[in-house]
């Protein structure tokens, strides 16, 4: 009964988030999202710029360790994710539980925001993992990077146009049911929990816009910058699932072209003999 109530109250008073097919945000509220996302996505731009300045685009891990490359990666992240997620952030933190005072509020955003975070840091391990592999297949083999690259764009087209992709695209543009049955966690770190099973689904969205930034850089700015716009507009705009799939075919063309066209590759392009050569 006591959940049932919880459902209820949150059912009342929570709009669905901007662009999910429901009603805006209060003006109040979405500004205050937009205000963080400006202070978090805003500075963690400008050091990932800085940091592909002064690394460049290569192949493999480009000599990172693992903790400094979980770091880098968590920044880009926040980068790429965030505005596309403010909105169900603020969503989840003015619908549920007590009222609270603004520095409250603020913490538990933070917290969705960390929860958020963390399992994109968890998908960086295996990020790290696939690039360790192409660098030392590069290593051994310089002319594979071609077929690597090829490979990358037809597992990413396929997963743009599968099943999984839209269940998970699904939930993050219309989050409203999810965030109901969230009211009835319970505390310890109930926010921590929504992040990450927030986190989850997106990862689910995103993983396949992720595995071309091995063919195309992950330090490529040009590349984060495009599929950070993609990722907004396919989880915002009322047409995205359709862009999701314009975007699969592209790749799956682009998997085609991959063998032949060395500059569809800049990741994998500076340990590749170039094509005159072969």
């Amino acid at each position: 009964m006591r959940r049932g109530r919880i459902s209820a109250v949150v059912s009342a008073r929570s709009p669905a988030p901007t662009g999910a097919g429901g009603g805006l945000l209060p003006a109040r509220d979405l500004a205050a999202a937009w205000f963080l996302v400006v202070l978090i996505a805003v500075p963690a731009w400008a050091l990932t710029t800085s940091q592909a300045g002064d690394m460049g685009v290569e192949p493999g891990t480009m000599g990172l360790a693992l903790p400094l490359f979980l770091l880098l990666w968590v920044t880009m992240m926040a980068a790429m994710m965030l505005p596309s997620m403010a909105p169900v952030a603020i969503t989840w933190v003015r619908g549920i539980g007590r009222r609270s005072s603004g520095w409250t509020r603020t913490v538990r955003t933070v917290e969705f925001v960390g929860g958020y975070l963390l399992v994109w840091a968890v998908f960086g391990l295996l990020v790290y993992a696939a690039l360790a592999l192409t660098g030392g297949l590069l290593d051994d083999h310089a002319d594979a990077g071609r077929w690597i690259g090829a490979v990358a764009f037809l597992l990413a087209g396929l997963y743009q146009l599968g099943p999984l992709k839209y269940v998970c695209l699904r939930h993050c543009r219309d989050p409203m049911g999810h965030l109901v049955r969230y009211a009835g966690f319970r505390q310890p770190a109930r926010d921590l929990r929504v992040g990450v099973h927030h986190g989850a689904y997106c990862v689910g969205c995103c993983a396949g816009l992720m595995v071309v930034l091995i063919p195309l850089g992950v330090m490529n700015v040009a590349a984060m910058a495009a599929l950070a716009v993609v990722i907004f507009v396919e989880k915002l705009w009322s047409r995205g699932p359709a862009l999701g799939r314009v975007v699969g075919v592209a790749f799956l063309v682009l998997a085609v072209l991959a063998p032949f066209q060395d500059w569809l590759l800049p990741g994998l392009r500076g340990s590749m003999p170039a094509m005159d050569d072969m």
